[in-house]
Formats: structure tokens, sequence, C-alpha cells
């Protein structure tokens, strides 16, 4: 089963940008569907953006669409999420997730995900 791991985040000031990256560790990201969530502690996972496999279909959230862009390589060895005009609001713990899918749609579940990485902290802050 693949493993997943994050990087990329770090403390950036509001209005700022940063570049999250989803890999395999362990395995292959081929035939896998990738969502990003994020986490703030005391308050449920949320969903913010999703990638099939199949045609590379890209789903958001309404409080990043616009701002957030995720994006595979070609090899599809990794899954990026880029976050621009960040605001303090969007400091958590951002994860991605794995679920082995060849259907051309994005599911915003997190109980629909089989494979998590361990997280990578983002801060938004002056």
């Amino acid at each position: 089963q693949v493993q997943l791991v994050e990087s990329g985040g770090g403390l950036v000031q509001p209005g700022g940008s940063l570049r999250l990256s989803c890999a395999a560790s362990r395995g292959t990201l081929e035939n896998y569907a990738i969502g990003w969530f994020r986490q703030v502690p005391g308050k449920e996972r949320e969903y913010i953006a999703g990638l099939s496999w199949v045609g590379g279909n890209t789903d958001y959230a309404p409080s990043v669409k616009g701002r957030f862009a995720i994006s595979r390589d070609q090899p599809g060895s990794t899954v990026d999420l880029q976050m621009n005009s960040l605001r303090p609001d969007d400091t958590a713990r951002y994860y991605c997730a794995a679920r082995p899918s060849i259907a051309p749609t994005v599911a915003r579940e997190d109980t629909r995900y089989d494979v998590w990485g361990p997280g990578t902290q983002v801060t938004v802050s002056s």
C-alpha cells in the first residue's frame, strides 16, 4: 500500500504563498485519487481540495476556491497544493490523503480515503 508524506509547510505572512507537496514514500500515486485536508486543534478535519487520477479533475472547497490550486506532476509522483493569498484562518495542519480510484470524480468525505500522510503545519501570521 502506498505511504504518503507531505512537505512545504511553514510560517508565512498574510497575503503570502506556500506550495505543499504530497509524495509517495512507498509505492506510487498511480490510480489513486488525492485529497488535501486541514485541521485545527479542537475542530473537525476540513476538506479543501481534491484531484482524480483519471481525467485529472479538480475540486475545491468554497473557502479556498480561487486561492488554492491542486496539481499533479507528469510522472504522477507528487501532487502539489499551491496556496496563494493566505489568510490567518488558513493556519492549520495540512494533510494529503489517497484512495484507490479510477473514477473521474473527487470525494470530499475524509472517510472515503484510505491512506493519510503525517501532515505539515502551515502558520499564517504577521
